[in-house]
């Protein structure tokens, strides 16, 4: 296992330095820049672009930036003065993972429930309900359904607020939003698992045996069954995180994923690459985490068999 985390950390460096690479190039070569406005004269400009290292060089930018990513240095903001890009991330993180967390056991216990109910009553009314959640949850955008919510609960009925994270009331919206793939994924991955877990041969033992539907769904084919969904934790992640950009725009949440879009607005290099080192480094943790825990699931998979 020591060997096999090390490959990964040394292969998760190298993803995170082409990631951060390609960001840097690919910001610089959009048009605009962070000093660029109507009332900006061309002094002011170029003492700011001289301050914040804009009138070197690509090369001479990309090294002095990967110079200061090793001392961990993020930098600062490019748009607002003073404010540190390390700082911005305090600040914004908490947001995001409340509601991100939220949404992820939203997504993880709903669908599982979803998948059992619809896998056990196969072709009847319950398992054609949740294929059509499933199916909305694919097709439906989160913009869209968080649009649609705001409309239903807030403007028609006026049940729910439509922006900030004031009280209990405010996630569910959002969470509901973020939730919509993820949620139908893994109805759709429980269905079709328990469906062939239930075939199993150790499963007819059970029943023989005598054993409640309850122990023989819970004990015996939930347990195999969630080995597929623990793989998807990881890409669930992921899913949440980057499908939080737009969903926390909408809802007014003042999370990382509102400060990487109004970031990527402005041109603020600094801390679009900082939030792409965090988002970057944070999946990939993820990631290894989600494999170590699919040993402690299945002891059968060794992750020596997964280096080759």
């Amino acid at each position: 296992m020591v060997k096999y985390i090390g490959k990964r950390i040394f292969t998760s460096i190298l993803t995170i330095w082409v990631v951060v690479t390609l960001t840097f190039f690919l910001m610089r070569a959009m048009p605009g820049g962070p000093f660029t406005g109507e009332k900006m004269t061309p002094e002011i400009k170029a003492n700011l672009e001289e301050k914040y290292g804009l009138d070197k060089s690509l090369g001479q930018q990309y090294g002095m930036y990967m110079k200061n990513l090793l001392k961990g240095d993020l930098g600062v903001s490019m748009i607002f003065k003073g404010r540190e890009v390390v700082d911005t991330i305090k600040t914004s993180l908490p947001a995001s993972a409340k509601v991100g967390g939220a949404a992820i056991m939203f997504s993880v216990v709903l669908g599982v429930l979803l998948g059992i109910i619809s896998a056990l009553k196969i072709g009847k009314w319950q398992d054609k309900l949740c294929m059509l959640i499933a199916t909305l949850g694919v097709t439906i955008p989160s913009f869209v359904i968080g649009a649609t919510l705001i409309y239903i609960f807030t403007v028609e009925l006026r049940l729910l607020p439509a922006t900030g994270l004031s009280s209990w009331k405010n996630y569910i919206m959002p969470v509901i939003a973020l939730s919509g793939s993820s949620l139908a994924f893994i109805t759709r991955l429980t269905r079709s698992r328990m469906l062939d877990v239930l075939k199993a041969d150790y499963i007819r033992t059970a029943k023989a045996k005598g054993l409640s539907k309850k122990t023989v769904v819970f004990k015996h084919a939930l347990r195999n069954s969630l080995i597929p969904i623990v793989t998807y934790l990881g890409p669930l992640i992921a899913g949440v995180l980057t499908g939080s950009f737009i969903v926390e725009k909408v809802f007014g949440i003042p999370g990382l994923g509102n400060e990487f879009v109004s970031s990527v607005t402005n041109r603020d290099y600094s801390t679009v690459l900082g939030l792409v080192v965090f988002y970057c480094t944070f999946i990939i943790i993820c990631n290894l985490v989600v494999d170590i825990l699919y040993v402690v699931i299945d002891p059968r998979i060794k992750l020596e068999n997964t280096e080759g």
